[in-house]
């Protein structure tokens, strides 16, 4: 399914969103001493180093540069032994799908119980407004069902597994060392901060909107303020730019403020290269307040 769906998204969504700046993704390179990322097309996969473990959070597209751009990383696919998915769609999975390149084979997948209905056909996942439903995704790597709440230690590393179902019924976000939220498709932001993801690939928006209200409640009641790293736009350490519009949602058809650094075709990467990639740390997202077009 994943080379399938794979080559789909690169045909028919890069003629679909081109010039709507709804995809701007990091290109790959580090974010900080501890965080890199890999831009496949419009999706970043991110990687999470300390000590001698690195954990890989979501496994992206069927990309066939993916071990390509690691190497620009200096990161083995070999010695990737943990994978955090925060959902199941293809774009976060691809690169573990049965019918795979298998770069992966023995890493150990973690995702949601709730998720994993979708794994074993008990749900089917819905999209474009329910109207389309997408084929089954086959994984055959070991994983470990997560809940709620659950604190996993892996070398050291401190992950907490929040749930935040909308987008699909049992997506999760994780919170690292209290220091970084890798947050997938939870939250899409603008130029002018942050909004509940597409509309048009959610399974329940109204669900979505809640959802990412109760993460925000979380940060703040516990005063935390973590990098806060999206799957498709970028990164923030600002957590008021981040939630700025927690309970509107991003319509792929609605007008947005212009963000003059959004790719024209985000399918396009000509300027992500392994010179760039080495060459500094990646920003975080632009910032306009102010609502200017």
């Amino acid at each position: 399914m994943s080379r399938q769906a794979t080559e789909f998204q690169k045909k028919e969504m890069s003629k679909m969103y081109r010039g709507k700046e709804i995809f701007k993704p990091l290109n790959t390179g580090w974010v900080d001493e501890h965080v890199a990322c890999v831009r496949e097309w419009v999706a970043n996969i991110f990687f999470y180093r300390k000590g001698g473990t690195t954990i890989m959070i979501d496994a992206g597209y069927n990309y066939d540069r993916l071990a390509e751009k690691m190497g620009w990383l200096g990161i083995d696919p070999a010695d990737i032994r943990h994978i955090l998915i925060t959902h199941q769609d293809t774009d976060h999975v691809g690169a573990v799908e049965a019918d795979s390149p298998g770069l992966f084979r023995s890493a150990r997948l973690y995702l949601s119980e709730t998720e994993d209905r979708y794994l074993t056909g008990q749900v089917r996942r819905k999209v474009i407004y329910h109207l389309y439903k997408l084929p089954q995704v086959t994984i055959r790597n070991d994983k470990v069902l997560l809940h709620d709440g659950q604190i996993l230690n892996i070398d050291g590393i401190k992950i907490e597994c929040l749930q935040v179902p909308g987008h699909t019924w049992g997506h999760m976000v994780y919170l690292v060392d209290d220091r970084y939220l890798f947050t997938g498709d939870t939250i899409w932001f603008g130029a002018d901060g942050g909004y509940s993801f597409i509309s048009a690939l959610a399974e329940d928006n109204k669900l979505a909107v809640r959802s990412l209200a109760a993460l925000e409640k979380t940060l703040r009641d516990r005063d935390l303020h973590p990098m806060i790293l999206t799957g498709h736009t970028g990164w923030t350490g600002d957590r008021d730019f981040a939630f700025a519009h927690r309970e509107k949602l991003c319509s792929p058809f609605g007008k947005r403020v212009h963000d003059p650094s959004a790719p024209y075709d985000a399918y396009d990467e000509s300027d992500d290269t392994e010179e760039k990639a080495k060459s500094r740390f990646l920003p975080p997202v632009r910032q306009d307040r102010g609502g200017r077009a």
